[in-house]
């Protein structure tokens, strides 16, 4: 008895120390690659779930302005443009990255990550900020708030590393 119990102990032993991890990263590739092919999928397609997705930023200050009501663009036009996109960002800018597919990817996110805008909340701030300056006559500047967004994330990034704190050093044994 003794012996069957440790045949099956080793038996078990084995499959998770050798066959399951094996497993789990073939799992883990395959979810990344199904994501890649979706994603290259979806960055071509006009339409999603039904919706219109611009493929640039002037084709999507085109749709806002059918999209948005008179009513609201009044009062978004009103308010300074920084209020206006932080006010804003938990209900038009999230209509933004739900309905364009900032998050699943879209021709419209992949124009915006194309151009630096990476994170959906930025890619949301960013057309927002632009579709404020537009409603006032104002020139967009794209590229420059695009470039500031990503310099901003970069920095967030470099900052983070620099002050990441070191939990355990460890010497790796010399072979």
């Amino acid at each position: 008895m003794k012996n069957l119990r440790l045949v099956l102990t080793c038996q078990l032993f084995l499959v998770l120390t050798l066959i399951l991890p094996g497993t789990i990263t073939a799992q883990d590739t395959t979810y990344r690659q199904q994501y890649e092919l979706e994603y290259s999928e979806r960055i071509k397609k006009t339409h999603i779930n039904g919706r219109y997705i611009p493929k640039d930023l002037d084709e999507a200050i085109v749709e806002l302005d059918k999209i948005v009501d008179m009513v609201g663009k009044a009062k978004f036009k009103a308010q300074p443009e920084e209020n206006a996109v932080r006010k804003l960002h938990f209900s038009f800018g999230k209509w933004l990255i739900v309905n364009w597919g900032f998050y699943e990817g879209s021709r419209f996110s992949h124009f915006l990550r194309s151009h630096g805008v990476t994170y959906p909340d930025d890619m949301a701030a960013t057309v927002m900020t632009c579709y404020h300056r537009h409603l006032n006559g104002r020139v967009l500047d794209f590229d420059s708030l695009a470039e500031a967004y990503a310099e901003k994330r970069q920095k967030e990034v470099s900052d983070r590393l620099h002050k990441g704190q070191v939990i355990e050093k460890r010497t790796l044994p010399k072979n």
